[in-house]
């Protein structure tokens, strides 16, 4: 049987009458281990220090991380901390025995790729795992493949063994409207999608499932499927980005790497990035983590064939020579990269 996880958060020992910084552990698993209904936490004229259960749980570092991993996103973030809010005064009302349901948690994340959706399942999970909802907050990220079989009898167990994988953390079902075949009658998603929403049901304080895609397809999945509409609490749009933010999301990565753009080199990756977002295909933060990387390879081909000593400064710096060898900026595959238009 699911148990309900909100009772493991600010429940350390009891402390002097007057102080409600903390709540009775032991004395909930007494009463777990009996099957009586558990006592709340704290007295009912007590008073709880916000800041002091936030800290305990360490919410704020999540968020923080959330804050400075992720460049823009501002609505996406603005619903995660409402989330957070909302799921840590559900927990104190618990531990003043004011009962209700357990908050649903079930999300659809809709946008381009690239655009942080993995991201912010990964601080989610954590979230919920220091609020004590989830046992284990890890992030188990699957597409069709790993749910839907190719002949009669093959998807129930796949789907079930991905779930069991998933169970204690977060599951993140990326493009989720390729389960759902309406023109295939022989299509199996069918099957592995009515697993999916009998767990999503009895089992959702278990598990919390996270359903990603773009979202004009993702709408229509749900049309089709409005079992799963009705299961799932929390729709966030994640928004393209813009060159602005691409160019500080690419500043970032080169940090992280130890390497840096001279100013020409900045300069003519922002060049190159106006004309690839103007192109099919585009990934937002993906591909320019993917242009990066060829502006590495350029780097480390540069100094190789230069030859001669190289100095710290030479091994961290991007010239202005590694980004415009791009076939995006050279002007077509004879002065550059035959890959800059692969797929990303």
């Amino acid at each position: 049987m699911a148990t309900d996880g909100r009772r493991r958060f600010g429940m350390s020992p009891q402390p002097a009458a007057g102080n409600a910084s903390a709540g009775a552990d032991a004395s909930e698993a007494d009463h777990a281990s009996s099957g009586e209904a558990p006592q709340p936490a704290w007295e009912e004229g007590a008073e709880v220090d916000l800041g002091a259960q936030m800290a305990e749980a360490r919410i704020a570092e999540v968020l923080e991380s959330l804050e400075r991993d992720l460049v823009g996103l501002e609505p996406v973030k603005t619903r995660i901390r409402e989330i957070a809010s909302l799921l840590v005064i559900d927990r104190l009302r618990h531990g003043f025995g004011l009962e209700s349901e357990r908050p649903t948690l079930h999300m659809c994340f809709t946008g381009s790729p690239g655009t942080g959706k993995t991201t912010v399942a990964m601080r989610m999970a954590a979230i919920l795992n220091r609020l004590g909802y989830l046992a284990k907050g890890h992030l188990v990220t699957v597409t069709r493949d790993d749910l839907v079989g190719q002949y009669i009898g093959h998807t129930a167990p796949k789907t079930r063994e991905v779930l069991k994988r998933a169970m204690g953390g977060v599951l993140f079902i990326d493009e989720a409207y390729y389960l759902y075949k309406n023109d295939n009658e022989r299509d199996y998603g069918a099957e592995s999608i009515e697993i999916l929403l009998q767990v999503m049901e009895n089992q959702r304080d278990d598990i919390v499932v996270v359903l990603a895609g773009y979202k004009d397809r993702m709408d229509t999945f749900f049309e089709s499927n409005p079992g799963m509409q009705s299961r799932i609490a929390h729709h966030i749009d994640f928004p393209d980005y813009s060159v602005e933010e691409l160019m500080a999301i690419a500043e970032l990565m080169l940090t992280d790497q130890r390497y840096m753009f001279s100013d020409a080199a900045a300069q003519a990756f922002r060049e190159l990035l106006d004309r690839r977002m103007a192109m099919p295909r585009f990934a937002n933060a993906r591909s320019v983590r993917n242009a990066l990387e060829r502006c590495r390879l350029r780097q480390a081909n540069r100094l190789v064939a230069a030859g001669g000593t190289v100095s710290r400064d030479d091994l961290m710096r991007i010239d202005v020579a590694d980004v415009r060898k791009s076939r995006l900026l050279a002007g077509g595959p004879a002065g550059g990269d035959s890959a800059e238009s692969a797929p990303e």
